[in-house]
This record gives C-alpha cells, structure tokens and sequence, in this order.
C-alpha cells in the first residue's frame, strides 16, 4: 500500500529529472542558435585562428543565415570561404566567394577576396598523385588554371597596388607557362599523328599568345619539322630562320626535339 502510494511520486521525479537533462542536452548542442553575433563570430574567429576549420565553418554558415546583414557577416563570409578552401571543398569556397565579390563589390577587403578566388583555382587540380607523383599538369585539362589566371588577372587589373598584386603575377607567370606548356603538348600530339596542319595551326596560336617564351622556340620547331613533312621547303626555311635567330640554344638544333620525331607516328599502330 506504501508502495502504490509512493509510485506516482517516483515517476513524477523522474520525469523533472530527464526533462532537465534533455534541456541542458538540447541547449548546449544547440548553442550556435543562442550567441549573439558578436560571440558567434569571435567563437568562428577563434577556430579559425587554431586552424579548426570545420567549427569555423559550422559557426560562419549560421551565423551568415541568423544575421544576414552587417559587418561580421561580410566578415564572416570570407572566413567561411577560406576555411572551405582549406578543408578541401573548392566548388564550395569559389561559390561563397564569388557571393561575396557580387554582394559587397566595394567592400576594403574586395581585393583579398578576388585574391582568394584565384587561389581556390590555382589549387583545385593538386591531390596527392600530383604533389607526390611528380605528374605533368600540363597534360591535364588547363580549365582551371585557365580559370585562375583570369581571376589574378581581375586582381592585379581591379587593384593593382594591392599587398596581394605581386604575388598574383608570380603566379600568373607560372600559371601562363602551364598554359603554354600544354599548347606545346597538343601540337606535339598533332606532329606524331602526321596531323600536320593542325600541328602547325596550334603553334600558330602559341606564337600569337606566348611569344618571348620557351613554348614560342617549341612552336617554331613544330612548324619547321611539320612543314618539311608537307614539302613546304620555304616555310620550313622560314620557321628554321626564326628559330635560329630567336633560340640560336634551342634542342631542335641537336636533335633532341621534339622528343619523337615526325616521322615516329609512322612506325606503331594507330590507336585511337
């Protein structure tokens, strides 16, 4: 009989018990819905700072939704796009910088964020394979460093006295040297195929976009050899003056360029 009597007691007891402990559960899981801005953003910055990325951007995405206007958000939405930049998700950090170049275009950090867009490009295609296995990225697809030179090139134009200018065009020099390089490439595949003309086009175009370049002395290689290979003695002539003049040191004039020689493509199978 004491028993029955105390039973409804007991269970209301236990139901304040959990009910606290659910309520302190749900408010320290939820607590980036509680701060107030300006903590959210020190608690992001902070992170940031360590290098936690992953709260940084926990911490700069709500408060980016919470507080869509103000100083710590524009703030925060460069924090965010750089900590998804480090945490290896480049569609992501390009999307939330490009958002911010577009919402506050003349914001005092505008040039930092088109120098963060350039680097988000510049190392999009480097994974392990390509930092450890030495491979030739001018043999990849050149879309994003295509990408990157063009958003140095709004850097260095936009703000040419930025702190970030200089080093855009140390890059842009070596990101102009990938592009040509793969050029070189193509019109190489072109010579070993016996595609002539195309080989010849190509280093056209390289003449026209990269000239004073390494690339340049391999284009007038290319025309050379292709244009002894179709007969054309006076452009072959032409081509090999050029060169001479331009690159008196280059290797087509001891053998050893291009690597294959025009008449290589003839000796396997072809395969597509």
């Amino acid at each position: 009989m004491r028993f029955s009597s105390f039973l409804p007691k007991l269970c209301l007891i236990l139901l304040v018990v959990l009910a606290a402990g659910c309520h302190r559960g749900a408010k320290k899981g939820d607590e980036v819905e509680y701060l107030p801005v300006d903590q959210m953003y020190n608690t992001a910055k902070s992170a940031l700072d360590d290098g936690n990325y992953n709260k940084t951007i926990k911490y700069d995405e709500r408060l980016i939704a919470r507080f869509p206007f103000g100083a710590y958000t524009e703030q925060a939405t460069l924090d965010l796009a750089y900590a998804q930049y480090k945490t290896g998700k480049p569609e992501d950090a390009y999307s939330t910088v490009n958002r911010f170049i577009k919402t506050y275009p003349t914001h005092k950090h505008a040039d930092y964020a088109y120098y963060l867009r350039g680097i988000v490009n510049f190392d999009r295609d480097k994974g392990f394979l390509d930092r450890y296995a030495n491979q030739d990225m001018t043999k990849r697809d050149q879309g994003n460093t295509l990408q990157s030179f063009e958003d140095f090139n709004d850097l260095v134009t936009r703000y040419p006295n930025s702190r970030y200018s200089a080093d855009a065009r140390q890059r842009m020099i070596y990101l102009r040297d990938n592009l040509s390089r793969s050029d070189v490439n193509v019109a190489e595949f072109y010579l070993r195929r016996g595609a002539y003309v195309a080989a010849i086009n190509r280093s056209k175009d390289i003449l026209e976009k990269y000239q004073r370049t390494p690339a340049a002395g391999d284009a007038l290689a290319i025309m050379t050899v292709s244009y002894k290979s179709l007969g054309q003695t006076k452009l072959a002539e032409d081509s090999e003056r050029v060169l001479k003049l331009n690159y008196p040191d280059h290797a087509y004039f001891n053998g050893r360029f291009p690597k294959y020689p025009h008449w290589w493509w003839r000796m396997i199978p072809f395969r597509s």
